[in-house]
């Protein structure tokens, strides 16, 4: 196990090594951004001074090597727009976002597995048929359009949940969240529900073709034949196995779905990390977008390593360090 680690740390290292230096590389390519620091009245004499001053004319090497030694001490810059470190400005909005993710990821378990079960159990029913058919249609909606139909449907003409924000929070043991009141429930309700609508369908079909293929194998077979009532074959023996895949695409999805917070944080105008992405953009404000894909990437190198873990949980068999018995 500790072997193991030793490679993913290493491998973590190299990886985000290269997306510190991709997201870096970004920067000048991205506009100029004493456009929103100064105003129209500044020189341009003045404005060269300023980019000698903020380093801007220095040679790419020389940028990239203060980038990366001012991110060794927890350093990934100040803020152009918010006047602070980016770690501070992203962390500020990083709760949101996570919250936003786990909610989606509750609906997306709680949903898909049952569902994915039960279509492969029965395969032939008017209720399997009418998942597979809902499957098809949630895969072909984009988000920002599930988002913006939940908003009209819930929000616009029944005016059951509020249609923007993040709602009343409460601290929790170090956590500001709106998971603890009433309020901060309402306001997550539609933002998870479209966000998870990326991601359900291709569950409940990855569910149900791996529980098929469960089903199918010589172990369920000879376990019918022992005469194990069914309820046992398929929730002890085929789900057990079919949840190791499931585990390892939720891993990779995870992180998919942070970054897809950007479109649903900006329907719903969801104060976290997609949103704040955005506005850098708007204003080339380059160390906040720089340092926003580095926790992106960050966060998906983290779910990867600890999903790989998982698999010495899930199955005793899976041989981590990769060495022969």
């Amino acid at each position: 196990m500790f072997t193991f680690l030793g490679k993913r740390v290493y491998q973590a290292l190299i990886v985000m090594f290269v997306i510190s230096l991709v997201a870096f590389s970004i920067q000048d390519n991205l506009g100029d951004p004493l456009r929103e620091l100064v105003g129209q009245s500044v020189s341009e004499a003045e404005r060269d001074v300023l980019r000698e001053e903020m380093g801007l004319n220095d040679p790419f090497l020389v940028k990239y090597s203060r980038f990366v030694s001012n991110a060794l001490q927890g350093d990934l810059g100040t803020s152009y727009f918010y006047k602070r470190p980016v770690v501070d400005v992203i962390f500020d909005k990083l709760f949101a976002t996570l919250e936003l993710v786990v909610a989606a990821s509750l609906i997306i378990v709680v949903v898909s597995i049952p569902l994915g079960v039960y279509s492969a159990i029965h395969p032939n029913s008017a209720l399997t048929k009418a998942i597979m058919g809902f499957s098809i249609v949630g895969i072909s909606i984009p988000v920002f359009l599930t988002a913006i139909m939940l908003m009209y449907v819930f929000s616009i003409e029944l005016n059951w949940l509020p249609s923007y924000g993040r709602g009343e929070t409460a601290n929790v043991l170090g956590w500001e969240s709106g998971f603890f009141t009433l309020d901060g429930l309402a306001h997550l309700i539609l933002p998870s529900i479209a966000l998870s609508s990326i991601m359900l369908p291709l569950f409940i079909r990855l569910v149900r073709s791996e529980m098929l293929e469960a089903l199918s194998t010589e172990y369920v077979k000879f376990a019918r034949a022992k005469g194990l009532p069914d309820k046992q074959v398929y929730y002890q023996h085929a789900l057990k196995n079919t949840m190791l895949p499931v585990v390892t695409v939720g891993g990779v999805q995870i992180g998919t779905m942070v970054a897809y917070t950007i479109l649903t944080e900006t329907v719903f105008q969801w104060p976290g990390m997609g949103f704040i992405f955005l506005e850098a953009i708007n204003r080339v404000d380059t160390p906040l977008i720089t340092a926003y894909v580095i926790f992106v990437g960050l966060i998906f190198v983290v779910t990867n390593t600890l999903v790989d873990l998982l698999y010495g949980f899930i199955n005793p068999t899976v041989n981590l360090t990769g060495k022969g018995a």
